[in-house]
């Protein structure tokens, strides 16, 4: 596999003290500019004011989607009829994982030189950065503190049950989707919820214990995100990554 390159990305930094990350993933075609209001508005909640946000920016790579061309991009995308059933979903694996290696580079760095335990670190996305995020934090060696996928899917699904590592078991997962998606079909977010939940064995998160998926869908929402699920959204990652951990390094 070739080389990783590091990525670029911004940063919107805590209001409070630094005790939490978030890494968050653009959708195809867009930047960590896209996400940076997203951001910036999560971050003035009180519950969430020690969470630093890093938005990469994916490099830009040829697109067979897109006729071919070049746009930001974290691995090719064919078409948008996923087969979530075949064991590497007709999907760019190779691209994946090279991206989902960048990705932990950026990981390493907050543990190494920001001095957050990798449990208090969350790794999310939209949409094609939905389904890296759950890559990521499927694979990793480490023991995250989370993943969010939005309006996304689970990637490589036919071979993630060999490919996932004991640290993910149960990890807390917050997946959203909007009823009337057309880009990534509803179809496709509930199939990636079940089969986290019936061939990966996660449990479905409670009131009470957040570890496992939390699922929520939103009636009539599209190729986006609502203010709803920003707020659903706020909820988890204020359970996720309280302002006083008492977890452990």
């Amino acid at each position: 596999m070739a080389a990783t390159h590091a990525l670029d990305f911004l940063v919107s930094n805590p209001v409070a003290k630094h005790t939490a990350s978030v890494i968050f993933l653009h959708g195809l075609g867009d930047s960590g500019l896209g996400w940076a209001p997203v951001a910036k508005m999560l971050g003035r909640h009180p519950s969430l004011s020690h969470i630093k946000w890093i938005l990469p920016h994916a490099p830009e790579s040829p697109v067979t989607l897109n006729m071919g061309m070049a746009m930001p991009s974290w691995f090719d995308i064919a078409d948008l009829d996923l087969d979530l059933n075949a064991p590497d979903g007709g999907e760019d694996a190779t691209g994946m994982l090279k991206s989902s290696m960048s990705v932990n580079r950026l990981i390493t760095a907050e543990i190494d030189e920001a001095g957050i335990p990798a449990n208090r670190i969350v790794v999310g996305g939209f949409s094609q950065g939905a389904a890296l995020s759950l890559l990521t934090g499927l694979t990793s060696e480490r023991r995250l503190g989370g993943i969010i996928g939005l309006s996304g899917w689970l990637p490589l699904s036919g071979k993630m049950k060999s490919m996932m590592t004991d640290s993910a078991r149960n990890l807390p997962i917050f997946l959203g989707h909007g009823t009337s998606d057309p880009v990534v079909r509803y179809q496709y977010g509930q199939q990636s919820f079940n089969h986290l939940k019936n061939a990966l064995k996660f449990p479905e998160a409670t009131e009470e214990n957040v570890q496992g998926i939390t699922w929520k869908e939103y009636a009539g929402m599209g190729h986006s995100s609502c203010e709803e699920e920003l707020d659903d959204l706020e909820v988890w990652l204020g359970k996720v990554l309280p302002a006083e951990s008492q977890s452990t390094s």
